[in-house]
């Protein structure tokens, strides 16, 4: 259950700054969906647009990474992180990019591969090797 109400379109079309960027998402995405998140940050108009912005910059625009690893990064982050509205919209997203159920299952073997690693070294304490450190 949410923590703030998920403004409807007609609610949101009362904040000139709100409905700027709904528009803008539908403009983008190419779809009149918008999703929960933004419907919640449009409780917070200034905030919603930062965030749309810097979502923007860093996953949709140019670069060197594709938009499918893009996806998949925030994929593991978001389960490191715990943020269950994150995994299922991101992986939505990603199939959407064409990942496919192999990839999907490679992926959650790197992650849980990962979290047993990493959870080793840190229990571990290993000291990180010299050949490792930017020089």
């Amino acid at each position: 259950m949410s923590t703030v109400r998920l403004l409807s379109d007609d609610e949101i079309r009362r904040s000139p700054e709100a409905w700027a960027v709904f528009e803008d998402i539908r403009a983008t995405r190419k779809s009149d969906f918008v999703n929960n998140f933004w419907r919640a940050l449009a409780n917070d108009p200034p905030r919603m647009r930062s965030v749309w912005e810097q979502l923007k910059t860093v996953m949709m625009a140019e670069g060197e990474l594709s938009p499918l690893v893009r996806e998949m990064i925030y994929i593991a982050v978001s389960t490191a992180n715990g943020c269950s509205y994150c995994v299922h919209s991101h992986t939505a997203s990603a199939r959407a990019k064409g990942m496919t159920d192999g990839q999907h299952a490679e992926l959650l073997a790197v992650m849980a591969m990962a979290s047993q690693t990493n959870a080793l070294a840190t229990a571990l304490q290993v000291p990180v090797d010299d050949a490792f450190h930017v020089k």
